[in-house]
C-alpha cells in the first residue's frame, strides 16, 4: 500500500483553481489551497506559495514572505526551488543581495543534475558574475546542461566551438 504525501491533494486542488482545471479560475482559492499544503510541509506547495507572494497571485505581493517560502521548499528537498531561492539572493528579493550565496546555490543544484542550474552556473562562469570568470568551467557546465536537452546551452556551446575550435 502506497502512502500519499501530506498536502498533495490540497496542492492539486490549488492548481485546479489557479489554472481553471475543471472549475473557474480563482487565484484566492488557489492560494488558500497551496497554503494548506505548504502548512503540511509539502515542498512543491511551499514553492507555489513563494510564487504567489512574488507575483501577487491571490495575495498581495510580499517579497520577504516569498523568500521564506522558497527557502522552506529548498530545505524540504524541492530542487527547482533552488533556482528561485538563488534568484532572490541574486536580485535582493526578500533578502540582501549575496552573489556568493547565489553561486553556492546554483553549484549545489548543478551538482545534483538540475539542467537550468547548470546553464545558469555556466553563464556565471562565462561572465564572471559573482564568481571568477572561467571559460573552461563555463563550457563544462554548458555541456552538462546541453546533454539534458537545454537548447540555450546547446546554442552557447555552438558559439564557443566557433570561437575556440572545440
Amino acid at each position: 500500500m502506497s502512502r500519499i504525501c501530506p498536502g498533495l491533494a490540497q496542492y492539486f486542488v490549488g492548481n485546479c483553481y489557479k489554472y481553471g482545471y475543471g472549475t473557474i479560475k480563482n487565484e484566492n482559492l488557489s492560494f488558500e489551497y497551496y497554503k494548506k499544503a505548504a502548512n503540511k510541509n509539502y515542498a512543491r506547495a511551499q514553492f507555489a506559495i513563494g510564487d504567489c507572494y512574488i507575483n501577487g497571485i491571490g495575495i498581495e505581493k510580499d517579497y520577504n514572505k516569498a523568500f521564506g517560502f522558497y527557502k522552506q521548499s529548498v530545505e524540504n528537498g524541492f530542487l527547482e526551488g533552488i533556482i528561485m531561492f538563488r534568484y532572490c539572493y541574486d536580485e535582493g528579493i526578500g533578502t540582501k543581495i549575496d552573489k556568493q550565496k547565489a553561486v553556492e546555490l546554483y553549484q549545489n543544484a548543478a551538482n545534483l543534475g538540475e539542467s537550468t542550474a547548470q546553464y545558469n552556473l555556466a553563464l556565471m562562469y562565462e561572465n564572471g558574475n559573482g564568481i571568477i570568470k572561467d571559460i573552461d568551467k563555463a563550457i563544462y557546465w554548458y555541456e552538462k546542461s546541453a546533454k539534458q536537452g537545454d537548447e540555450d546551452a546547446q546554442n552557447r556551446l555552438k558559439y564557443f566551438k566557433k570561437i575556440v575550435n572545440l
